[in-house]
């Protein structure tokens, strides 16, 4: 049994409650047992209780965050009853969705009364889909008439969407689905990042990656779409010809999430990759079995959003002049849009000198 949870999440009016039914239909068909958990903030409101006439919103936002999880908890816990090998678990909105609607002392305050900290709030999901609101590049169809809890202007639409990207930028696995397609498209798109993520191959010209001039790190850590963590990570044997296995330790202050990932080439030119989690005792057991041809690789990471895109910019510590920046595109024709502030050195997509297996070969 392989059970996977995911977050769609997104500005008011983005399209989620479609998406909701396009996810059933597509993954139903692919063999997935698809459980649905509700948004909480909306069944708190419907219910007489919004957060907006609350006179202690830390304490509002607490509960919430608690009711979220018991609820999370309660569906993973059925999942590992059902008899099925594929379940997917989809949250209407996930716990970090509800750090937009704090100050950054009212977000401490409910980590510290969760004993949690901000990597496992968010990293406990596998992967985060946020659908752009309709008030950004659609502006004619954003409307408050099919969701009795929505009650944002335009320019409050585009403040909490901006705010949800900005509480997820620094998950491993976040897309941003804008509003370049039309509405059909704009699913389309959804389906094929969640198909994508949960293995189904995809094309290797999706993903593109740059060698850049050092990056201004004072001037990325000001922005507030972006988000740094420090990654160790090493690589296993495999039996496989072709197959690559990482494990990876991810985080930042001490704080960190594990992880173990197998990358297959196969035909078309496409690749497959899986991922699982991993506890801390797992992830140290492997490391103790890493290949030996392979050093252990570390390396800091900037996860920007902007453009509607999602940017990994790694600083390795063996690279004092240079950077690597990865992009992750929905199509291999799409325009490529840099940054501000980042200078290109040269494309390198494609380039084995350049991936990190190569890297962690290399004697310094």
């Amino acid at each position: 049994m392989k059970i996977t949870k995911i977050v769609i999440t997104g500005g008011p009016c983005a399209g989620k409650t479609t998406a909701m039914s396009w996810i059933q239909n597509a993954f139903t068909q692919k063999g997935y047992m698809v459980l649905f958990v509700d948004e909480t903030a909306t069944e708190l409101i419907s219910g007489g209780a919004p957060w907006k006439f609350t006179r202690n919103n830390q304490e509002y936002q607490l509960q919430v965050t608690k009711l979220m999880l018991a609820k999370e908890q309660a569906f993973e816990d059925i999942a590992k009853t059902f008899e099925a090998d594929k379940i997917l678990i989809v949250c209407d909105r996930g716990t970090l969705d509800n750090r937009a609607y704090m100050n950054e002392q009212e977000f401490r305050y409910v980590l510290d009364q969760l004993h949690t900290n901000e990597i496992e709030l968010r990293d406990h999901y596998d992967a985060v889909f946020h659908l752009v609101t309709a008030a950004k590049g659609a502006e004619e169809f954003y409307t408050l008439a099919n969701n009795a809890a929505r009650y944002e202007t335009v320019e409050e639409a585009i403040r909490v969407d901006d705010g949800l990207i900005e509480s997820w930028t620094g998950h491993p696995h976040l897309r941003v689905i804008d509003n370049r397609y039309d509405f059909n498209e704009k699913m389309l798109a959804l389906i094929t990042e969640i198909s994508a993520f949960l293995g189904e191959p995809r094309p290797l010209s999706n993903r593109r990656k740059y060698l850049i001039e050092y990056p201004d790190v004072r001037e990325l850590e000001r922005r507030p779409n972006c988000q740094s963590v420090e990654i160790l990570q090493a690589y296993l044997k495999s039996e496989i010809p072709g197959e690559m296995i990482r494990i990876r330790q991810r985080g930042r202050n001490g704080n960190y999430v594990y992880f173990k990932t197998r990358k297959r080439l196969i035909e078309g030119g496409k690749r497959i990759e899986l991922e699982e989690r991993l506890s801390q005792n797992e992830y140290l057991e492997l490391l103790m079995q890493a290949d030996p041809d392979y050093r252990p690789i570390r390396k800091q990471r900037y996860c920007l959003s902007e453009n509607g895109l999602y940017y990994n910019i790694d600083i390795y510590p063996q690279w004092k002049d240079q950077a690597m920046m990865e992009i992750e595109l929905y199509s291999g024709d799409e325009k490529i849009r840099i940054p501000e502030g980042i200078r290109v050195i040269r494309e390198v997509t494609g380039e084995n000198e350049y991936t990190n297996p190569y890297l962690a070969r290399v004697k310094l």
